[in-house]
């Protein structure tokens, strides 16, 4: 099935805008996300696009502002080394498909590198957005993953404000990620609602390495 799995994606990479899209598992990568949230924090208002077909859907035209996470799958190194790179290859072929499940089709979900991934989308309120996110950490805590069976995932989320830059809504999203982890993993943390020691210093968002 593994083998399967991979040759089916490795055939459409020859489809895949190498320039936007990350090769193994087809999300958007890392070159696309400065001008994607440029345009986000130029526009707070609108309303909520359309839901995907997982996803809870919220018909309201209500103004909507931009939330951006950062998922980052727990023990992740621990895949690779007990079971090979080939499984992990699955591991994050199958996340990236429960992320396109539980968001919206107008959301933008990227990888930006190893375990990492990057989700931007719309909600009216750090409550809805917080309800975004813990669905698809459940949805990942639930699923059984072929040879590795229950994974868990850690998230930190933030609010875009107008005058944000990628770098520092990333950092924020970080720190937050980093906290979950500290305190247990498989937890989902907002930004917003940690005190000023919690949030350790990270490195700018030019400075780290995706790939």
């Amino acid at each position: 099935m593994t083998a399967s799995l991979l040759g089916v994606y490795r055939q459409l990479r020859g489809l895949i805008n190498e320039n936007e899209r990350d090769s193994l598992t087809g999300l958007l990568n890392r070159k696309t996300f400065d001008e994607a949230f440029v345009r986000a924090a130029m526009a707070m208002d609108g309303p909520c696009g359309l839901l995907g077909p997982d996803a809870e859907r919220r018909d309201a035209p209500i103004a909507a502002r931009h939330w951006l996470a950062v998922v980052d799958i727990d023990h992740f190194k621990r895949v690779n080394d007990q079971h090979g790179h080939l499984i992990g290859d699955e591991v994050l072929l199958l996340v990236a498909q429960l992320m396109r499940h539980n968001f919206r089709h107008g959301d933008r979900i990227y990888r930006f590198g190893g375990e990492e991934f990057v989700v931007m989308l719309r909600c009216p309120d750090a409550q809805a957005a917080e309800g975004a996110f813990e669905r698809l950490r459940r949805r990942i805590a639930k699923h059984d993953f072929p040879r590795v069976g229950q994974l868990t995932v850690s998230i930190g989320f933030t609010r875009v404000a107008p005058d944000d830059t990628p770098g520092a809504a990333f950092e924020r999203a970080d720190q937050a990620v980093y906290h979950a982890k500290q305190t247990g993993r498989n937890r989902t943390v907002d930004h917003a609602c940690l005190a000023p020691s919690e949030t350790p210093e990270t490195a700018p968002l030019g400075e780290l390495e995706f790939f």
